[in-house]
């Protein structure tokens, strides 16, 4: 299986961190001070880092960087 965005599911924000999950009940989190995607909210273990262009990530670079993280796991 390949991942698209549209495999995420935005579960919303709670102190500045997002949360996304996927239906096979993985959960990924990311805050707008970080530059890596993990799968705890305080963010300590990075999963993945973000690539982006600016010092900031922005939220689609995040998502991005799952679904590249989901389909390399395959």
């Amino acid at each position: 299986m390949s991942y698209k965005i549209q495999d995420l599911i935005y579960q919303g924000e709670k102190g500045g961190v997002r949360n996304w999950s996927t239906i096979g009940g993985a959960s990924f989190y990311w805050h707008p001070d970080w530059l890596h995607i993990a799968e705890e909210a305080t963010g300590v273990n990075p999963t993945a880092n973000i690539e982006c262009s600016q010092e900031k990530a922005t939220e689609s670079e995040a998502a991005e960087a799952i679904i590249k993280h989901l389909n390399e796991k395959e």
